[in-house]
C-alpha cells in the first residue's frame, strides 16, 4: 500500500523547480513565467519535454482566465502543444485540473511524486546482492564510462519506456553529453553481459532527483531496477535525505519498489495536454 507524506507549499514549489532544471540538462530551457515554470526543448516537440509545472494562478475566474490565456500564448510562441503538470499538492487554483479539463485539456496519464522519508531503507549495494552473472557500472565521470555504456543505458531506457523507433541513438547522444556533468550519476546493471536495468540521479541545490529508472522486458521481476536505483542514489556513500522521484499512475510494481526503498507519495496528479 502506498504511503503518503505532507510537504509544505515552499517545499513543493522547490521540488517542482528543481525537477524542471534537472530535466533541462543537457540542452533544454527553463523559463520562469508569471505563476508557472516552463520547460522547453527547442528541438524536440515531445510533450514530456515541453510543459508548465509549478502552476500558481489566481483563484478568481478573471485572474485564472488571464493566466491561462497567457500560457496558451506562450506555447504558441514556442510552437508547442499546451501541456500542464498540475502539482500533487499546493496547486493554485485548488481545482486547477478540473478547470483545465473544462477548457479542453485531457489527462494523458499522470503520476505520483515521491520523496525519500527513510534513507536507511536505501543502503549502498553490496556485491553479494547482485545476481549470479550480473555486473554493475556507476558513472560519475567520463573516466568511469566504458565505450558502450551510454548506448546500453539508452537501450534500457528506450525499451523500458516504449520509445519510438530511432530514439535510442538520440537518448545515447543526450547521455554522452552528461558524462562530464558532476551533478549526474548514471547506474547500469548488466546480466549475462546484456544491459538489463538503469537509473540516473541528478543532484544540485540541496536536492537529488532520481529518474530514468527502467528494466528491459526480458529482465523484469528480478529486482534489478531497485539495485540500479540504489547504485545511483548511494554513489556518494549513502542515500541523500532530500531525494525524490516520479512514478506513473497505476505502476504498482514501481510503487511497491519505492515504498521498500523508503519513499512516500506527496500525492497523485494528472498530466494534462490540450489535444
Amino acid at each position: 500500500m502506498t504511503r503518503y507524506v505532507d510537504v509544505d507549499a515552499a517545499t513543493m514549489l522547490a521540488l517542482e523547480r528543481h525537477e524542471a532544471h534537472a530535466h533541462a540538462i543537457p540542452s533544454r530551457q527553463v523559463r520562469e513565467l508569471p505563476g508557472a515554470i516552463a520547460l522547453v526543448d527547442p528541438v524536440d516537440p515531445e510533450p514530456f519535454w515541453n510543459r508548465l509545472q509549478g502552476v500558481r494562478w489566481p483563484e478568481d475566474d478573471a485572474g485564472f482566465d488571464r493566466s491561462l490565456t497567457a500560457a496558451l500564448a506562450f506555447f504558441a510562441s514556442v510552437g508547442r502543444v499546451p501541456h500542464v503538470w498540475p502539482s500533487p499538492a499546493h496547486a493554485s487554483p485548488r481545482n486547477l485540473a478540473a478547470r483545465l479539463q473544462a477548457h479542453g485539456f485531457h489527462d494523458i496519464g499522470g503520476g505520483h511524486l515521491m520523496v525519500l522519508v527513510d534513507p536507511d531503507r536505501c543502503p549502498p549495494v553490496k556485491p553479494s546482492e547482485l545476481p549470479s552473472g550480473a555486473s554493475s557500472v556507476v558513472i560519475r565521470t567520463p573516466a568511469d564510462a566504458g565505450p558502450s555504456d551510454a548506448d546500453d543505458i539508452a537501450l534500457v531506457l528506450a525499451e523500458s519506456f516504449g520509445a519510438l523507433p530511432g530514439r535510442t541513438a538520440s537518448l545515447a547522444a543526450d547521455l554522452r553529453m552528461t558524462l562530464d556533468d558532476p551533478r549526474i550519476v548514471l547506474a547500469l546493471v548488466r546480466e549475462g553481459g546484456e544491459p538489463a536495468a538503469a537509473a540516473k540521479a541528478t543532484t544540485f541545490g540541496g536536492w537529488t532527483y532520481v529518474s530514468s529508472v527502467g528494466t528491459r522486458v526480458a529482465f523484469r521481476g528480478r529486482s534489478l531496477a531497485g539495485l540500479a536505483t540504489r547504485l545511483a542514489l548511494t554513489a556518494g556513500g549513502g542515500a541523500p535525505a532530500t531525494a525524490y522521484l516520479g512514478v506513473f499512475s497505476g505502476n504498482e510494481p514501481a510503487l511497491r519498489l519505492y515504498d521498500r526503498l523508503g519513499f512516500a507519495s506527496v500525492g497523485e496528479s494528472p498530466d494534462l495536454l490540450l489535444e
